[in-house]
């Protein structure tokens, strides 16, 4: 079988030295750009750093079944938007293969795999939470804005089994929201503790399914605690 293309994606280059990488995985029918405009648009200026480059990926156009089978630019299929039904695993399984091609090109670029973070808002941050969780619990940490796992989630499965350190969740959540309802993120959120992940969850009364200038703000703050700016080396 021919190998998946690159993913297309918008990139946010750091003003100074590149040393840290974060990905950024909009959420479902979005593109990168679209996620990246809709940043910009909420601070007024792009979500940039001296140091961390943003990366954001667009996912494949496939058959979406909560749109009865219409094409739409997702990370995975669900068989319906709700945390009390099976995942559909065999296609959150490919994009973890695409995604980790993303992870490997800012590897060989130099950048130390503890040295990149990678979350997303609603399915974006379901996606890479079954990434790091199950495939690269080496990475510097995860956010999930708005996101949600499915109750018998492979995620969970896999950390039952885990015994390394993991990569630490930033959570946030509107109380309003109406898509994906608040208490499912906070059972995302309480199961993933009690499975050995340091987590927090940022509530946001009122907030429905959309980002706000707070939250952004919030998460910048997070994004630099994990990755902060490196000293130059001596010989540089």
């Amino acid at each position: 079988m021919a190998a998946p293309a690159a993913l297309q994606r918008s990139v946010v280059f750091p003003a100074g030295r590149h040393t840290a990488s974060l990905i950024f995985l909009h959420g479902s029918g979005d593109t990168g750009q679209g996620a990246r405009t809709w940043i910009k648009q909420i601070l007024n200026q792009d979500m940039a750093f001296q140091h961390i480059k943003v990366i954001y990926p667009t996912a494949p156009a496939r058959p979406y079944t909560p749109m009865k089978g219409a094409s739409s630019t997702v990370w995975f299929d669900r068989y319906k938007i709700s945390n009390d039904c099976p995942e559909h695993i065999e296609s959150i399984d490919a994009m973890c293969r695409g995604l980790t091609d993303l992870i490997n090109d800012e590897i060989k670029n130099g950048i130390a795999k503890n040295r990149i973070l990678i979350g997303g808002f609603s399915m974006g941050g379901g996606m890479a939470m079954h990434l790091a969780y199950r495939f690269h619990q080496d990475l510097a940490g995860v956010f999930a804005l708005s996101s949600f796992l499915n109750k018998d989630s492979a995620v969970y499965q896999a950390l039952k089994r885990n015994e390394s350190v993991l990569p630490e969740l930033f959570q946030c959540h509107g109380t309003a929201d109406e898509l994906v309802r608040y208490s499912w993120g906070e059972e995302t959120n309480r199961t993933l503790k009690s499975l050995g992940v340091s987590t927090s969850l940022h509530t946001f009364p009122n907030l429905n399914h959309e980002l706000n200038r707070t939250e952004i703000e919030n998460l910048k703050a997070w994004i630099v605690k994990k990755l902060p700016v490196e000293a130059a080396k001596a010989n540089e």
